[in-house]
């Protein structure tokens, strides 16, 4: 057994990140871009040896590999692209990467189009959180506002309800009216139609 666990009593406890969320999102997206980038350059390198292979018939790729030219996004497009990232809001980022994720799956797009992707589903994400937004905006104001119940109150003073009184007139209705109201059990509570004058 070891004792060592038992002398960092005095040790300080681990402190949680002091970086703000805006920009863990942000690295995040753009380490998740570059990645997708690299790999849709290595499936487009990989296609184009795979056509070379079937032309010539002869694979060469073991005996010299010629580097890889590495495509690389322009500093102005990644600064917009940046500026883009930092207005996600935490909670959308993982939804934002799994769409990005889905829709180079479903197209394969090239190198070049990688980064243009991206930026539709970020604008896909920041529209969803306007319309987000705003939705919550007008349940919060419905949740604020006033509640009166000024059109049951005008419906009470327009209608008297009255549910043992009816147009159609019946023999029992005729008997009952003559005969004086029974006492009442004090558990129940009391009705009584209102008298018509």
């Amino acid at each position: 057994m070891s004792f060592i666990p038992w002398l960092r009593w005095n040790e300080a406890p681990p402190r949680l990140s002091s970086r703000r969320p805006a920009d863990t999102v942000l690295e995040t997206l753009m380490m998740e871009l570059a990645g997708q980038m690299r790999e849709a350059e290595r499936q487009q390198w990989e296609r184009g040896n795979a056509g070379s292979k079937i032309c010539t018939g002869v694979d060469y790729s073991w005996l010299a590999s010629a580097p890889r030219p590495t495509y690389d996004l322009s500093p102005g497009e990644r600064l917009q692209l940046e500026d883009v990232c930092a207005k996600i809001h935490p909670s959308y980022c993982g939804p934002a990467i799994l769409r990005f994720r889905q829709l180079l799956a479903e197209q394969e797009p090239k190198v070049q189009e990688v980064s243009q992707l991206f930026r539709s589903v970020l604008q896909e994400v920041l529209e969803r959180m306007k319309q987000e937004e705003e939705a919550h905006k007008l349940t919060r104001q419905w949740s604020l506002r006033p509640r009166g119940n000024l059109a049951l109150a005008t419906f009470k003073t327009r209608a008297r309800i009255s549910p043992f009184t009816s147009d159609i007139r019946t023999i029992s209705e005729d008997v009952e009216r003559d005969t004086p109201p029974p006492l009442r059990t004090w558990s129940m509570p009391e009705f009584r139609a209102p008298k018509e004058d």
